[in-house]
Parts: structure tokens; sequence; C-alpha cells
């Protein structure tokens, strides 16, 4: 072919027909409530009508659509898919062609475009896939029938024959790209056509099902019309080919599409990813099992091998035994579960479909039989996952929890999460398995940890709504009173410890009270509520915890413990106290490093501890803890702390900057600014403004300051800052962070030991929050 023509070289003919293809598309795609089906079938009747005329009507030249053109699923900036077909009996081809393509280019539309005989299709066809899958959906635009027939029917002759063979081809094209561009069902910013269950996937079930393979579902079919009107709007709002919903499209998308929020639209979008994901990934499995089962159908009768009471395994899949019936035995679902999940063997798609529609309800409450299969479907661990994903596609899991609809395809809106909120419980269910050996109540751990969060997508606190929602669930399952209670505490309490222990002073009395207090008369599950919080972090992603976090838990629960038990701990042990005494002594400017324990030694004066860990900071030092202490008119500050990036750095070189920082030759505030500016997160996304929390009773001779904010370089140091401006002395901090967001907690006090007024609180919030925005305080 041709390059494209320059506009000089273009007659007014090919301009005038370009002017006209662009404005079709143009007021289409400003005419008003104008959405979904009735948007891409004004669109692929406007570019069918204007292709027509430059087609001849004649024997052996037809124009085909193919592509999304082909299937009339166009988006509004979508490229056009065309192919020209002829017979070796035309001669001016080329110039029925160029009447075609060049007023397209001359548009500025996109055109992926071909000529071809009906041989030349089929044999491209039939080395690339991706070719194929475009021919599958042939459409006849304008010119010969027969010829645009002719190719159609011998492309879906040749799929049928050769697609058992090239499915491996086609599973490959599609594992590669869902791992380049992600999972539509989890993502905060969807690849709605190259994502995992996106609609790439769509075309190649759709393949599938043109080849007798497979059955393609309706809620896959509802799903990819979804996808669909989402894309549809996007490139409206965007103004161009856009396929990722980006979080700052969200709200005007679902706006166009009627929706409530940006969370409703992202959530249906979750939903038709997982279908999409689900069947395909359901179709792989079918495959070379109904190829197998047909060859072994010719020669003898099926392998079945009993697994459970009327429960079988048959050709790597879990099915019902003959004799089984659905209807007189309601336990039937959760133990072909337990069993499925014990075998890593997926449930088959008739069993499933048959449990769905034929088995009568459960009792309420559960028979014991059906909370002990279901509990150990849980303790299978990850081979747990794929069977909770298939009753959830089923319809089982809302069936037997109808809380379960309020967290389905929920979006979690924290980049921390990987997964949606239902998704993340099944991870989470399977994580705390790997406890189960180590706790008194396996059970509770395994239920709480699947329904923790629950109360997601409600209004309010989530943990608050999750226990009341659990104390509806756990007494249907068949718990006594008194575990449904431990429930609900494992529940309403899942993130006390490792909120408490990264946020107070674990030496501190207080400290311990706030989780015997939280717990009661439920404290015999404080083994299990560790475990939880292990398990709740594994499932959210490797940002979630640090051995850091799981020292810092660990040691909570081994001081309530011990309190409990009428013991009492000390934290810091003596050779650092002593440390800390040598380095007052001395009386000069000092740093020295135990491990990730930093010691800092200077003389006191106002705004030290700022200055210190602004120069942290400055070094890339992420500080998790600060203690305050001084003597002899030394400060000697300890701060426990992590490189960012790296290793360590020399602790000479914290010296000598700290040392020009206190005297005035280091610009400490210009260089966090840059250092913040040049790792600041480009997308442009500001973060929800900060909180500034007081609280009276949780610490012994001191008052909890906790600001909740936008993580950045020298976050610490300017909180410091506004503290020490505020008057108000500190006695340690605890750091947390946690996914871009900062919960840094600082035990204060008056200078002089007074209290603190409301007028001084109210003067230290607002410096506080300045300093959270990385203004001047």
């Amino acid at each position: 072919m041709s390059a494209t023509p320059t506009p000089s070289e273009a007659s007014s003919g090919i301009v005038n027909r370009a002017r006209a293809l662009r404005e079709a598309r143009v007021a289409i795609i400003a005419r008003p409530g104008l959405v979904g089906v009735p948007l891409r079938d004004a669109l692929a009747d406007a570019f069918d009508d204007w292709l027509r005329p430059a087609v001849p009507e004649r024997p052996g030249v037809a124009l085909v659509a193919v592509g999304g053109l082909g299937r009339r699923e166009m988006a509004p900036y979508s490229d056009l898919d065309l192919m020209l077909l002829y017979d070796r009996s035309v001669k001016d081809v080329a110039a029925v062609a160029d009447r075609i393509w060049y007023p397209i280019w001359d548009s500025r539309l996109g055109l992926d475009h071909s000529v071809r005989t009906v041989e030349q299709a089929l044999a491209v066809a039939s080395m690339d896939m991706k070719a194929m899958l475009s021919l599958l959906d042939l459409r006849h635009v304008a010119g010969d029938t027969g010829l645009a027939g002719e190719l159609r029917e011998k492309t879906l002759g040749q799929w049928r024959g050769s697609a058992a063979k090239r499915v491996d081809d086609l599973r490959e094209l599609t594992q590669l790209r869902g791992r380049l561009a992600g999972e539509v069902a989890f993502a905060l910013e969807p690849d709605l056509k190259q994502g995992r269950g996106g609609l790439r996937d769509w075309h190649a079930l759709r393949a599938l099902s043109m080849a007798q393979l497979v059955d393609v579902p309706d809620v896959v079919r509802s799903g990819s019309g979804l996808l669909l009107d989402v894309r549809g709007e996007l490139q409206r709002v965007t103004g161009g080919p856009e396929d990722v919903l980006r979080l700052q499209e969200q709200t005007a998308v679902a706006r166009a599409l009627g929706m409530s929020s940006d969370d409703e639209v992202l959530r249906a979008v979750n939903g038709a990813g997982r279908s999409i994901a689900y069947a395909l990934d359901r179709a792989w499995r079918q495959i070379p099992q109904a190829r197998r089962g047909s060859r072994l159908r010719r020669r003898t009768q099926p392998n079945r091998q009993p697994v459970a009471h009327n429960i079988v395994s048959q050709d790597g899949e879990i099915v019902l035994a003959l004799s089984a019936d659905p209807l007189v035995d309601p336990v039937l679902p959760m133990r072909a579960a337990r069993a499925a999940a014990e075998r890593d063997e997926p449930l088959a798609p008739f069993a499933l479909d048959r449990m769905v529609s034929e088995t009568a309800p459960l009792l309420t409450p559960w028979p014991e039989a059906a909370r002990t299969d279901f509990v150990a479907l849980l303790g299978t661990g990850k081979a747990a996952v794929p069977v909770l994903e298939a009753l959830d596609q089923a319809g089982l899991m809302t069936r037997w929890f109808p809380e379960w609809a309020h967290v389905r395809f929920a979006a979690q809106r924290n980049p921390v999460h990987r997964f949606t909120v239902e998704r993340h419980l099944m991870e989470a269910a399977a994580e705390a398995a790997a406890f189960t050996r180590e706790v008194r109540r396996p059970d509770l751990l395994l239920v709480a940890a699947l329904f923790h969060d629950i109360g997601k997508a409600l209004p309010g606190d989530h943990s608050v709504t999750g226990g009341l929602l659990a104390q509806e669930i756990a007494p249907r399952m068949g718990f006594s009173a008194a575990d449904s209670t431990r429930v609900v505490a494992l529940v309403r309490h899942h993130l006390l410890l490792a909120h408490t222990a990264t946020r107070r002073d674990l030496a501190d009395p207080a400290t311990i009270r706030i989780v015997t207090d939280s717990l009661g008369e439920a404290i015999d599950i404080l083994g299990e509520l560790a475990a939880l919080s292990r398990a709740d972090a594994a499932a959210t992603g490797p940002a979630a915890w640090s051995d850091w976090k799981g020292r810092l838990v660990d040691e909570l629960v081994e001081r309530v413990g011990a309190t409990l038990a009428g013991e009492r701990r000390p934290r810091i042990d003596t050779q650092l106290d002593a440390s800390r005494r040598r380095m007052a002594a001395a009386g000069q400017l000092a740093v020295e490093r135990v491990d990730e324990l930093l010691l800092v030694a200077a003389p006191d004066a106002p705004g030290l501890l700022s200055v210190t860990s602004g120069v942290l900071a400055l070094h890339s030092l992420d500080v998790r803890s600060a203690g305050v202490a001084t003597e002899q008119g030394m400060a000697v500050n300890a701060f426990v702390a992590a490189p960012r990036f790296g290793s360590f750095p020399d602790v000479a070189a914290l010296r000598n900057d700290l040392a020009r920082a206190l005297d005035g030759s280091l610009p400490l505030a210009d260089r966090l600014r840059a250092k913040d500016a040049a790792y600041a997160d480009r997308d442009g996304v500001a973060g929800p403004p900060a909180k500034v929390l007081w609280f009276d009773d949780e610490a012994t001779d001191a008052v909890i300051v906790e600001i909740r904010a936008q993580d950045s370089f020298g976050l610490l140091h300017r909180l410091t800052g506004a503290l020490e401006s505020s008057r108000l002395d500190i006695r340690s901090a605890q750091i947390s962070t946690l996914g871009g967001s900062a919960v840094d907690a600082f035990y204060v006090t008056a200078a002089g030991n007074h209290g603190i007024d409301p007028a001084q609180r109210a003067e230290a919030s607002r410096r506080l929050a300045a300093a959270a925005r990385g203004e001047a305080v």
C-alpha cells in the first residue's frame, strides 16, 4: 500500500468526503442521551453509510468490516477495521482501495486496513491468532455479498476445524495480555480492553463459543455490554481512544451512565471483569476435559472415584454421584466444596449449576455438618479461593450469607489493597489457614477472617458495622452464643492490635489497657486476633505488613499476656540506657547506630527533634518510632528507622549533615521540599485532608495527638516542628505509614507539665494541619 498522502495531494473530493466522515462522527458523539447500544449502533450505521458509496456494486469486490466495526461495537474514537476483498479477475482493486482509504486518512480517523483475496485472508488467519479472531467478526458492508459470504463461511469452517488444536495459542495470548495489563476486577484504574477480564477476553470467549467448544453465560454477555458502555463514555469524556478508566474520569463516566457515584461505576466494572475472567478460566478447564471425555466415551466408561457422601471425582473435577439428590440434602454444596478444595479440583459446572437450582434451603441455624464442612473448606488455605470464587459466581455465597451482597465487587480505594473487598475476604481466610495449628480456636479464626471486612461498602466505621453483621452471621451458622460473641469480637476489633502496636507506646501501661478494655470478656481470643492481623495484612498486599510491624504486634500480645498473668516487663533494655547515659556524659554531638536503632545526642535546644527528623528524612530514612530523653543538658533521642531505598546511610554522613542543619549552613527545609517533589506521585490526585485527633485517656502522664495525613518526605520534620512551635514537649512518637498514608501519634505534655488548654490544642491542630499540607508553620 502507498503511504498516507499529504493534504496537498488530496483532491477536493477526498477532502469533502473526509470532512463528511469527521462531521458525522462528531455529531453522533455530541448527541445528548445517546449512550450504550444506541451510541454504538449510530456510529456503525454512520460509518456503513459513508463507506458504501466508495465501493462499486459489481462482482469480485467487497468491503467487509472486522474487529469492533464488524461486531458493531465501536467506541467513539475506535479505529475503523476494514478489509477490501477481491478476486483475481479484478484489475483496478488498488484504485478502489484508494477511494476508501484516502478520505479516512484525511479525516484523521484511525484505520486498520488490508486488501486481500479470500485465500490470502484465510492463509493469514491460519498462522496469526489475532487475524483469525478479527475475521470471526467479519460483517459485509458493501459490494459483492457472495464474496463476503464465502470468506465468512470458510473462516468459520477453518476455525471450527482447527480451534481445538489452537486453543493453547489463544490461551497463551490472553494470559500474556492479562499479565501485562493487570486484572479488570481488582484494579483501581482498570484497562477495559486489554486487562484480564476485559473486552479482549470477551472476544476470546466468543471465538470459543463460535467453535462450539463452550457456552457463553448470560452474565458474561451483560458484563461485556457494561464494559462497552463504560468504554464509550470514557472516550467521550477524554476525547480520544482511551481504554483505561482512570480515577479522574470515573465520576464523569458514572454521571454519563446514570450511576450515582464513581464507586458504583468501578464496582460494576469490577463485577463484569470478574465474570468474564471466571468464565474464561472455566473454559480453559472445560475444553481439554471435553476432548478427553469424548475419547473416553468411545472406549470405556469414565473413571469415577468417590470422595465424600454422594460426591465423586471424575476426570479432574468434582461431580455429584448418580444417587445424589440436592433437594433432600441441603448440605451437599458444602460437602462438594470441601471435597473440591481438599483435592484441589474444580467443581464441575454442571454439578454446580444443579446444586444452585435444586438444593433445598439450609435450616437456621445450620446443621453442624454444614458448619463443619464450610469451616473445613476455609481451612484448606489457598485451595479454597477458587472454590469460594465458584460459589460466589454461582450465587451460593449470597444465598448462605445475604450480607455478602454488600461487599461483592466493592472497590477498595487504597493502593495498598490488591483485591476488591469480597476477594480480599477470601484471600484473608486462605492466609488465616496457615495459623490454625497455632491458635486455640481455629474455626473462629477462619470464620472471622472471611467476614472481618463484611461491614465495608456500608455507612459508618466498617469494624463496628461488621461486628453488627457478625452478630447475625455467627448464630445463623450454628455457633453457640459464647462462640458467636468471640467471632463478633474478632470482626469488631480486627484492627486493634496492628493499630495499637504501631500508634501507641508499648511501654505505657495505658496501651495495655486499650487492648484489655476493648476485648473485655473476649480477651481469650488474643491469639486468634494476632493471627487475624497477620492474615488480613498478607491478603491486603506486601505494603501492609513488615517485620517491624510484626515484632510490635508480637510484643504487644506478649505484654498483654504478661499483664494478665500479673507480670511486668520492661521495654528498653539496660544496655541501651547505659549507652544514652554515656553519650549524654560526653556532652557533644554524636550519632550511633545499633541495627535499626539510631541514638542521636546533642545539646538540648528547641527544635532539636524536628531538625534531627528532617536530616533522617533527607537521608531517606523512614522513622517508625522516636523516644526523647534529656540528661545533663543533653538530649539523647532514640529513633527506630529503616531506609526507604537501598541500605542504611553512613553514620558519619548523618552526623555531618546534622551539625550543618543545627548551625544553619544546611538549608534543610529547601532540601526536603526538593526531595519530596522529586519523589512525589505524579498522578495529580490529592489525598484526603489531614485529620488531627486528641486522646486524653490513652497514655500515662501525657496526652496523645494523632495526625493522619498523606505521607511525604519531611512530614515528621514538619509535624515535630509544628508541635515544638506550639510549645508542646514531645515525650515519644509512634510513626505508621501504609500505602502513602501516615498515622503519626505523639505523646505530648505542655511545657512545665501544665495541662494543655483548649486554646493551645486549637493552635497545635492548626499548625499540624498546615504542616501536613506542606506549609510553613
